[in-house]
């Protein structure tokens, strides 16, 4: 089951995407700044990719205000102060970043002169917020849900079809009926679906920037009566609306790519729960694989 804190940070989410985000609140009421509001608001709605990344002294210093006009400001926009607020621009400018203004900001969020470490220490962070906010309930309904399923298929688009294809890899190993979707065109994707049915589940993963035929493919299942299992990072996911299982996982961008260690995690769990429930079947399988690996020589035999 889900944490406390798990529960907390879903319900902040979701209310977040319920509500205007900041530019828009911004623009609204831009009018009745005053000229150090004005500065903070123009410098945001221009910047946000850099802005999302800044304390609020550095934020100060790029327009030349204090540190705490920029914490009233957030106030004054209705954060309970600039933590919040900058996590609200984030929020926003996530799913908006194009891969150039990814690699821009990568000096404000890691330190050159200790990038690995830097790196590793938020991977590690974002694993811990997807254990907190794990939801037990919806993973075991999952696994349930993909053992009775008739057929089994799968897609990412993007970064999302790296994970896809290891998910993949491993339920080969387990079951007779999966199928993997290429991200190809359109019509292809449709072309893949076109016998999927209400005995089956479709496993649609999507993060940030969150691509349109992930979502078009979830929901075309989703029409034909199948069980949708996403697997995302936020209520607010364009797949969260479609899925009848949610299954969250912390991603953020290290410079251009995608940071994906808390979504690859979650899905290593499923595989092992779903290998542990299909454990004799999988015996079988994996002994018949070493036998046939060891007569062709498939892996070196370290002396």
């Amino acid at each position: 089951m889900r944490t406390k804190r798990g529960k907390e940070m879903e319900s902040k989410e979701m209310q977040d995407g319920q509500h205007n985000d900041l530019i828009t609140k911004i623009k609204e009421r831009k009018s009745g700044f005053s000229k150090s509001q004005r500065l903070i608001g123009d410098f945001i709605i221009q910047h946000y990719e850099k802005a999302a990344y800044m304390t609020a002294s550095r934020l100060g210093h790029a327009v030349n205000v204090s540190e705490s006009t920029v914490v009233r400001f957030a106030i004054e926009m209705g954060y309970e102060g600039y933590p919040e607020m900058q996590k609200s621009l984030q929020s926003y400018s996530k799913t908006r970043l194009t891969a150039l203004q990814r690699l821009d900001i990568t000096n404000s969020r890691i330190d050159p002169d200790n990038l690995l470490k830097s790196v590793l220490h938020q991977d590690i962070d974002r694993i811990r917020s997807t254990v907190e906010m794990l939801d037990g309930e919806a993973f075991n309904k999952a696994v349930d849900k993909i053992i009775s399923a008739e057929n089994i298929y799968i897609f990412g688009a993007m970064s999302s079809n790296t994970l896809a294809r290891f998910m993949d890899n491993y339920f080969q190993l387990i079951f007779d009926n999966v199928h993997f979707v290429q991200a190809v065109n359109t019509s292809g994707i449709y072309q893949q679906l076109i016998r999927i049915s209400r005995k089956d589940v479709f496993i649609g993963m999507s993060f940030p920037r969150y691509c349109i035929s992930t979502t078009n493919a979830a929901r075309y299942a989703a029409s034909c009566g199948a069980n949708i299992i996403a697997i995302t990072d936020s209520p607010s996911s364009p797949l969260a609306s479609i899925a009848h299982q949610l299954l969250l996982a912390k991603s953020d961008m290290v410079s251009f790519a995608d940071s994906l260690v808390a979504p690859l995690s979650l899905i290593n769990a499923i595989i092992v729960a779903v290998g542990m429930k299909r454990r004799g079947d999988l015996e079988q399988t994996l002994l018949r694989l070493e036998e046939m690996w060891d007569e062709n020589g498939v892996y070196t035999n370290l002396k």
